[in-house]
C-alpha cells in the first residue's frame, strides 16, 4: 500500500519549493492548496461560499480570493466556515488522485494546514519545513505583493513551527536551498 508522507510548514517556509524538489526526484506530489483552488471553481462550492460569505467577495460571478482571504484570516470562525466547505471536496479530490499512484511506495501530501485540518491523521510520516519568520515574511511579500501585516495575520492564523515540529517525524530548515536539497535526499533515503 502506498504510504502518505505529509509535508507542511507555515506560509513562506518554502514547503512548495521542497515539494517541487521531491517531484524533480520522481516522487508523486499532491499540493492541497492547488487542489483547493481547483475545487473552489466548482459551482457547488462557489454556491456554498456565496451563501456563507455573501456577494461582496464576487465580481461578475468570479470569486475574488483576496477579499475572501481578508475575511477569513482576520476571523478564525470565518476560516473554520470556509474550511468546512472546502476540505471535504479536497479530501475527495485527493482520494481520486491517490488512486492513480497505487504502485508508488509513497507520495508527498503537501498542505500548509496539515495539522489544523486533521490531514495528519491519514499520514504515515510527516515532514515540517521551517524558516525564520523574517525570511518567511520577505518571501511572501515578494511572491504575493502583500503587506507585512497581512503576512503576519496569516502566520498567526496557523500553528507555530514548535507545535508542528513536536508532531513531525522530520524537520527541514529551509534557509539555504543547497542545504535543503541535501536534507531532502537524506529523508528520501530513510523513507
Amino acid at each position: 500500500m502506498t504510504k502518505i508522507i505529509g509535508l507542511t510548514g507555515g506560509i513562506g517556509s518554502g514547503k512548495t519549493t521542497v515539494a517541487n524538489y521531491f517531484k524533480e526526484l520522481g516522487v508523486p506530489v499532491y499540493i492541497a492548496d492547488d487542489a483547493a483552488k481547483e475545487v473552489m471553481q466548482s459551482e457547488a462550492i462557489l454556491y456554498d461560499i456565496r451563501k456563507t460569505f455573501g456577494d461582496t467577495i464576487f465580481d461578475k460571478g468570479i470569486l475574488i480570493r483576496e477579499k475572501l482571504a481578508s475575511i477569513v484570516f482576520t476571523n478564525s470562525e470565518k476560516l473554520q466556515q470556509l474550511n468546512a466547505i472546502v476540505h471535504p471536496a479536497v479530501a475527495q479530490h485527493f482520494k481520486t488522485w491517490l488512486s492513480n499512484y497505487q504502485q508508488s511506495p509513497f507520495i508527498i501530501y503537501e498542505s500548509a494546514i496539515l495539522f489544523e485540518s486533521g490531514g495528519d491523521q491519514k499520514c504515515d510520516k510527516i515532514i515540517t519545513v521551517t524558516a525564520p519568520v523574517a525570511i518567511r515574511i520577505e518571501r511572501v511579500i515578494g511572491r504575493d505583493s502583500t503587506t507585512k501585516e497581512q503576512v503576519l495575520q496569516r502566520i498567526n492564523s496557523q500553528w507555530t513551527d514548535a507545535k508542528r515540529i513536536e508532531k513531525s517525524d522530520f524537520v527541514i530548515e529551509n534557509t539555504d536551498f543547497n542545504e535543503t536539497k541535501a536534507q531532502i535526499v537524506k529523508i528520501l533515503k530513510i523513507l
